[in-house]
């Protein structure tokens, strides 16, 4: 399977970028640069997605007092975003390629109007031939608004950015199929949809970052599902972007490099419904719908949600805020763009011959 690389999102881990002690690994950071900048000169547009601003400012400053875990990390990112930004400005200004920082919270993709406002931002830097760099602004992120971790991140920018690869660098080599350590465990090289990998993966979250391979896994899937190719490769590894990039162009694949692919969907899903399928966690309210709705939405045919399914309505939502959908189980099976408000929906629901509350361009089963 041929792979296109015009526009690609490489995220970067907080664990390819520290050293054993949590301190930024400059050496690896400006041998992923070399990499990024010859694949940019090659003529690809390139988005990175970078942790490591925790890290930078962790080396930096010696609090006076034991500070709190929030603390913690808003000073030693607003320390070391400006330290990790400054340190990638001078490695790419070495090969002449201008960057750009990126800083977004999660509360950013929430609105159609937010989302393509850094749509757009980045859209002009890449048109001008700069590479954006982003990362979380964990300064002022509050928890239970953060991003699972820049993977969760990456993924959001990949599909906003319609991108046709996303490559994540862990610090090992792909998704193996026991734990990585057992010399009896292999790469899994390939991963198409629907295969099931519960018993693979490992719970256990990174050393220095937020997330772990269960949140890679999860976000290549979505992301795959929409038709982007997903890679997982090892970061660590020398020269790993182009040698992974050369070897998926390649008419013969070296075996010898191991890394998972996640095997993209084909059928085309568009723009809107990309955002609407990473919206899910600002859902403002639900529908829950009967068994009936249910399977024909389930079923090959173009469907919206209309009142005469729904059995209940359940939290306050304005018109075009995002809604989570729910069977008669209390199984969340989609998320949609309302086309009324919350006291509208209620009104309706139950009623023949009413206005879709979901229309089906604006609706996206998981």
């Amino acid at each position: 399977m041929r792979i296109d690389f015009n526009r690609i999102t490489v995220k970067v881990g907080s664990n390819v970028l520290t050293r054993c002690d949590g301190t930024l690994d400059i050496t690896r950071m400006s041998a992923l640069v070399d990499q990024i900048a010859e694949l940019h000169k090659a003529g690809m547009e390139i988005i990175l997605v970078s942790s490591g601003a925790v890290a930078s400012g962790r080396s930096e400053i010696q609090p006076d007092r034991k500070l709190d875990s929030v603390d913690q990390r808003q000073l030693f990112s607003a320390v070391g975003q400006a330290k990790l930004i400054n340190r990638y400005y001078e490695l790419f200004r070495e090969h002449g390629v201008p960057v750009g920082q990126v800083l977004t919270m999660k509360e950013s993709f929430a609105t159609r109007r937010h989302y393509l406002n850094q749509k757009n931002c980045m859209t002009v830097m890449l048109e001008n031939g700069v590479i954006p760099i982003v990362n979380e602004n964990d300064t002022i992120s509050v928890s239970e608004l953060m991003f699972t971790d820049n993977d969760e991140l990456s993924g959001l920018i990949a599909s906003m950015m319609d991108v046709q690869t996303l490559i994540i660098l862990s610090n090992i080599n792909g998704i193996y199929n026991g734990p990585p350590a057992d010399s009896a465990s292999r790469i899994i090289r390939e991963i198409g949809q629907g295969k099931d990998l519960s018993s693979y993966i490992q719970t256990t979250k990174s050393g220095f970052g937020r997330g772990g391979m269960l949140t890679k896994t999860s976000i290549a899937r979505k992301v795959a599902d929409e038709g982007i190719t997903v890679i997982i490769a090892n970061g660590k590894k020398d020269n790993i972007l182009v040698d992974v990039i050369r070897n998926e162009k390649a008419s013969v694949k070296d075996e010898g490099l191991e890394y998972t692919r996640f095997i993209p969907s084909s059928e085309p899903v568009s723009s809107v419904k990309k955002w609407i399928a990473h919206s899910g966690g600002f859902a403002k309210g639900e529908l829950h719908i009967d068994d009936c709705a249910k399977r024909v939405l389930m079923s090959d045919k173009a469907v919206s949600i209309l009142p005469i399914g729904v059995i209940a309505v359940h939290g306050e939502f304005e018109k075009d805020d995002i809604v989570r959908i729910i069977d008669s189980e209390g199984h969340s099976i989609g998320v949609g763009k309302a086309d009324c408000n919350s006291g509208q929906a209620r009104e309706a629901m139950g009623k023949h011959g009413k206005r879709p509350i979901v229309h089906y361009d604006y609706l996206y089963l998981e």
